[in-house]
């Protein structure tokens, strides 16, 4: 069942190093065991219900979970956003936690808005100071020495505030290519800021120790940058601050100002994020010689994934005092989808199309309702959440957690399931995986794409010859249109059809959807500016793109014909 892609993953990352080495099953056997501690009733039966659900790859939790479950002091949660305030201790401080959380496989957000921006005085040394970028370049070096979980180096998402006088400067820190390589950087991004770009106006950037205006610009000339940054080198992309604290489940608690690595979990200071994702190619039945999904199977998939979920929050060592106050007492988890992609596929739905975004919309409504369902149970029997009271679910919603769901872009344990990763569409029908495991590559042919063909009687040389120089059957005029738009790549998808989908998803997402949009090489500035516009306008809550070939180091790498890069 397991590639062996995913027995090269495990083996070199999760598998524990004793004599003899752990096998697959008995680390879906370890973490099913220790998960299931949190019961205090019907625990074998749990331990079971979570094995199972794992060995058949129909759920897997987060990394930490898999790596670390079991094992003294293991630290389960995947993601962390730790304060930066504008102090060196507490800078340093908040430094020391994140090298222990990138230690222990977890990967760290922080929003630099309230260090005092470059050159601004120090009354203590009455000097000067360095400013949010110098600090985010001294946490940069830390995670390239701190290697997550003592296997790979830690992530890192850095958020700057669109009013803060170094705003400039941060929108081209990563620029030359080679700083800030442990950081995805974005900006958080208001809806005055939006509304002053559309009308041409000026944008005040203020001093945040101050509170007083530093320096005023031309909110088109900001918007222009990032832009141009962003098609230059896949850096920055955009937070929507306002739109994500019209969702904060518990404002009483503060304003959100940051967000997990990859985006897919806005959180507050201290928080941990906890996620898991289902694989939906294994909920799919035939009848009569058709294909449906099985709602009834995904609805017990829903159930078992909960109650493990917030089990981990129970059963896991916590580094950091203030990370375990406040993640056991809002119990935030994130239930997300892998293999959205091949799903439609097995259906025979275009991604690029209209039925797809509305399947996807009716999914993920119906993975939320039953989740919230699952998470009400859990409260009936366990209580609800600490902060429930504070928060907006009350009184309508007695929930364990205050959010449940979560898509994450899945990247390892999308490989470990054999699945398509996340909500994305196929990246190519054969491709290469560079340096995921240090430098070793992976290769990945699309086995979906291989079965339809030979079922239609198309698979022959030529075919397979161009898919694997390729990646895409785009220039086979031997191939039907049907089946060509059935396989349409990330880079033939128009960006409109990626939005609509991440729209599609996070209608019914409470937390956030990680989406990056992959675009052709010969995408122009005013196309990634339209998706960022786009992207405010339908109320995401972040949006990032990566245009091809836009860096050095890219991780997923077409085979191609002409550039020598044979798979």
């Amino acid at each position: 069942m397991l590639t062996d892609n995913a027995l090269q993953i495990l083996n070199d990352r999760y598998l524990l190093n004793r004599n003899p080495k752990e096998t697959p099953d008995e680390l879906f056997r370890r973490v099913a065991k220790y998960v299931a501690n949190a019961e205090e009733t019907n625990k074998d039966i749990w331990e079971q219900k979570f094995y199972e659900i794992m060995s058949n790859l129909a759920f897997l939790p987060n990394s930490p979970t898999l790596m670390n479950a079991g094992l003294e002091n293991g630290q389960l949660s995947a993601c962390f956003v730790l304060p930066v305030e504008d102090s060196l201790e507490a800078i340093f401080t908040t430094l020391k936690n994140a090298a222990l959380i990138h230690q222990s496989g977890g990967g760290t957000g922080y929003n630099f808005s309230k260090l005092r921006p470059k050159d601004d005085l120090v009354s203590s040394s009455g000097g000067t100071s360095s400013g949010p970028i110098a600090f985010m370049k001294i946490y940069d070096s830390a995670t390239e020495y701190v290697k997550q979980g003592g296997k790979r180096r830690g992530a890192n998402m850095g958020i700057l505030n669109i009013s803060h006088p170094d705003i400039e400067e941060f929108i081209v820190s990563k620029s030359d290519g080679t700083s800030l390589q442990n950081f995805n950087i974005s900006i958080g991004i208001t809806d005055s800021f939006m509304k002053a770009v559309s009308k041409d106006k000026d944008w005040k950037l203020v001093n945040p120790r101050t509170q007083k205006i530093q320096k005023v610009v031309r909110a088109s000339k900001l918007w222009n940058s990032i832009t141009r940054e962003a098609w230059k080198t896949g850096d920055p992309g955009l937070i929507f601050l306002d739109t994500i604290n019209k969702n904060n489940p518990i404002p009483e608690q503060g304003r959100i100002g940051s967000t997990n690595p990859c985006g897919e979990v806005p959180l507050l200071d201290y928080e941990s994020c906890n996620l898991g994702s289902l694989n939906l190619t294994k909920i799919v039945k035939q009848e009569e010689g058709k294909v449906y999904i099985d709602w009834a199977k995904l609805d017990t998939h829903i159930n078992v994934a909960i109650r493990f979920l917030d089990n981990v929050i129970s059963v896991n060592h916590y580094l950091i005092p203030e990370v375990e106050r406040i993640s056991k007492a809002n119990r935030k988890i994130g239930l997300g989808v892998m293999g959205w992609a091949e799903l439609l596929i097995i259906l025979g739905i275009p991604y690029a199309s209209q039925e797809a975004v509305e399947l996807g919309e009716k999914l993920m409504g119906f993975i939320k309702t039953k989740s919230y369902d699952a998470s009400i149970t859990l409260g009936k029997e366990r209580g609800t959440f600490l902060t429930w009271k504070e928060s907006l679910h009350e009184p309508a919603e007695p929930l364990r957690n205050a959010t449940c769901n979560s898509i994450a872009p899945t990247g390892s344990i999308s490989v470990i399931a054999n699945t398509s990763y996340s909500i994305e569409p196929l990246y190519a029908l054969h491709y290469k995986r560079v340096g995921i495991l240090e430098n070793k590559t992976q290769i990945e042919v699309n086995i979906f794409f291989i079965e339809k063909m030979k079922q239609l009687g198309l698979w022959n040389k030529q075919v397979e010859i161009e898919v694997m120089h390729t990646g895409s059957i785009k220039g086979l005029k031997s191939i039907p249109k049907e089946i060509k738009k059935l396989f349409e790549t990330s880079m033939e998808i128009s960006w409109e059809y990626h939005l609509l989908h991440q729209q599609a998803f996070q209608k019914y997402t409470d937390n956030a959807v990680s989406k990056t949009i992959n675009l052709p090489e010969t995408t122009m500035v005013k196309d990634v500016a339209d998706i960022y516009w786009a992207a405010w306008e339908r109320q995401l809550k972040g949006i990032t793109i990566y245009r091809n070939n836009s860096r050095a180091h890219q991780i997923l790498q077409h085979c191609g014909l002409n550039s020598g890069n044979y798979c």
